[in-house]
């Protein structure tokens, strides 16, 4: 698998690139949610200060995303139904779910953030779980889709993902420093926060309706019912992992290494006098930074050799001593600067090589079996997200 063919011979013309832009706002929105949780780390740990919020959301919303995952690869049915359904289906889950917060708020009897009702918690984490089954319904989806399609439609998907992170980051730093840095100021800022990342999930509904009627998308459709595919087995997944097991386990072994650093080392076990809780979110906009320059790079240069992009996403292993000596190390490798450079590697190197890999993989298999191999990666790419998430749990122990 050395060398693999990324541009069909047929391509379609994309007038306007409206295709490419819908698919890089359906894939920001697809991960918008997840940052939205994670980037209120300030909110929620004043809210639920005594808990490790942002690691017990990381297990929550990835084990929740698998399962769906697991329920498409092995429930024949769900290949019958559309793909504009299951969009508008999992974003109107991301819609309820970031409401949760807001509600909760506003139905309290009282007004201080410290005096929460009595199920509050439980009620978040349940909306993290929904927000994780949408995760997995609409990732597992949107990514299968593209792998049928030119390898720049699933490049437009991860780069969206990443510039998810961008958009978060930066809506969070407006919201909470044109307030008060009060409990009230804090509050008020969180909610508009929400409220605009669910304006931004209601964009991507009408998007999801809109992407099937480009001509583009339906020549590619009548291409695609004129492919003799199977419908999706447990076996058939199996024996197609088999084809891709190099990528698969780079895939995996990227997200164990991310998940388990970020975002629960990053957001409660560094300080900073400086910067005080501004750190967690600074830190946080730099890894999505980082990690949309990394998959918007692809869009100019993608290896050829997935050889050595396996090699390069083990490699990444080194995070874990590079971060244990800034932690345990010499005092002047614990401030601000090495921390903030190891985050940036971190979040270059995990856009860039799931980017390579989630366009390679799908191309390195015959057409009829490109959307399965693309859902065989995103698995993969879950089972290393909900690794992770439980791994970095040893940073507290």
């Amino acid at each position: 698998m050395e060398a693999v063919k990324l541009v069909s011979s047929d391509e379609r013309t994309d007038t306007y690139r409206v295709a490419y832009i819908i698919h890089f706002l359906l894939g920001a929105g697809n991960l918008l949610p997840w940052n939205a949780l994670i980037t209120a780390v300030d909110y929620f740990y004043y809210l639920y200060p005594t808990e490790h919020i942002e690691r017990v959301f990381s297990v929550a919303y990835m084990i929740s995303s698998v399962l769906v995952l697991l329920v498409m690869i092995s429930w024949r049915s769900w290949s019958k139904t559309t793909l504009r359904l299951r969009l508008n289906l999992g974003f109107s889950m991301f819609v309820v779910s970031l409401m949760v917060a807001p509600v909760i708020d506003w139905t309290s009897s009282s007004t201080s953030l410290e005096e929460r009702p009595s199920g509050a918690l439980g009620l978040t984490v349940a909306a993290v779980v929904v927000c994780g089954l949408a995760d997995g319904l609409v990732g597992g989806s949107l990514i299968g889709s593209a792998g049928k399609l030119p390898k720049q439609y699933m490049q437009a998907v991860f780069a969206g993902t990443a510039s998810s992170g961008i958009i978060i980051s930066i809506l969070r730093i407006i919201t909470k420093a044109s307030l008060p840095q009060t409990p009230k100021g804090l509050k008020i800022s969180a909610h508009l926060y929400f409220m605009v990342a669910i304006v931004f999930l209601v964009c991507c509904i009408v998007f999801s309706n809109l992407q099937h009627k480009l001509p583009v998308m339906q020549q590619y459709q009548q291409r695609l019912l004129q492919e003799n595919n199977t419908v999706c087995s447990g076996t058939k997944f199996w024996a197609v992992a088999a084809k891709i097991k190099g990528p698969a386990f780079g895939i995996f072994i990227i997200y164990i290494v991310t998940l388990s650093i970020f975002p629960g080392f990053i957001a409660e076990d560094l300080e900073s006098e400086l910067l005080k809780d501004w750190y967690p979110i600074i830190l946080i906009t730099v890894y999505n930074l980082a990690d949309l320059t990394g998959k918007s790079l692809t869009a100019f240069c993608v290896p050829q050799s997935i050889t050595k992009a396996i090699w390069a996403a083990t490699t990444r292993l080194l995070f874990y001593p590079m971060f244990v000596v800034c932690l345990h190390g010499p005092k002047w490798l614990k401030t601000e600067v090495p921390i903030v450079v190891l985050t940036f590697l971190l979040g270059f190197t995990n856009g860039y090589l799931t980017s390579v890999l989630m366009i390679l993989a799908p191309k390195s298999v015959p057409f009829s079996e490109s959307e399965l191999s693309a859902i065989v990666m995103i698995a993969f790419l879950g089972f290393g997200l909900v690794g992770g998430s439980i791994l970095g749990w040893f940073w507290v122990l």
